[in-house]
């Protein structure tokens, strides 16, 4: 049984809601933390409804954070716990876009991922194993998980966006190139990479800028 998720939204300046960008926030964050983004981003993508949920479980001792799956060298959980919260959440944001692309009346390619940190995890872990490919990914400070499985379990393909800090403490900037090559070995034509010079652990300007470039072209309709 899935959960369902709680979300916020931005509406299309335009009024017409012809794409859509789902943020997915980091560990311990939630939808409000990137839903911020909207503003910046929807000068320029007029037709395009944002959406921000909150992700599916809740952290001990953090009322207002929340986590896509428990991350072991974070929380101390097992492994087994961390690749079972996965396995759920991976379960609830599909079931998420599926509904918001039924609500919307929006086809898979009129839909992009916007991820930060754990959310750039969610992204690369769902988006690949959708039947049907999804505009595109942009994925901020984040890794592909367990890159060996991809190539046999990889069902779509589409154009992905990696953007990385290269003073990264928390995600090591390593990450990027190591998920730029997975990608490309696992079929995927289309990956392309940033790194924002003098960045920790978030989005600098720079990388904004690249992220707005690539889904005006992937959401130009």
């Amino acid at each position: 049984m899935t959960r369902v998720l709680q979300a916020g939204r931005k509406a299309p300046v335009s009024g017409e809601t012809r794409s859509a960008v789902v943020f997915l926030h980091g560990y311990g964050a939630n939808g409000a933390d990137l839903l911020g983004l909207a503003d910046p981003l929807g000068e320029h993508l007029p037709d395009t409804l944002f959406v921000a949920p909150d992700a599916p479980e809740t952290i001990p001792g953090m009322p207002f954070g929340f986590q896509w799956f428990p991350i072991p060298w974070l929380d101390g959980s097992s492994q087994e716990a961390a690749e079972q919260g996965m396995r759920a959440a991976v379960d609830d944001l599909n079931a998420f876009l599926d509904a918001l692309m039924v609500d919307e009346d929006l086809l898979p390619e009129q839909v992009a991922l916007f991820g930060f940190s754990q959310g750039t995890m969610m992204a690369l872990q769902v988006a690949p194993r959708r039947e049907d490919a999804l505009a595109g990914v942009v994925g901020f400070s984040g890794r592909l998980l367990n890159p060996d499985l991809l190539p046999e379990e990889v069902q779509s393909r589409f154009p992905v966006l990696l953007v990385h800090g290269d003073a990264d403490d928390v995600v090591p900037p390593q990450s990027l190139p190591e998920a730029a090559e997975a990608l490309q070995q696992a079929g995927f034509k289309e990956v392309f990479a940033h790194v924002m010079k003098g960045t920790a652990h978030g989005i600098a300007p720079d990388g904004l800028s690249v992220a707005l470039a690539f889904l005006r072209d992937k959401l130009s309709f």
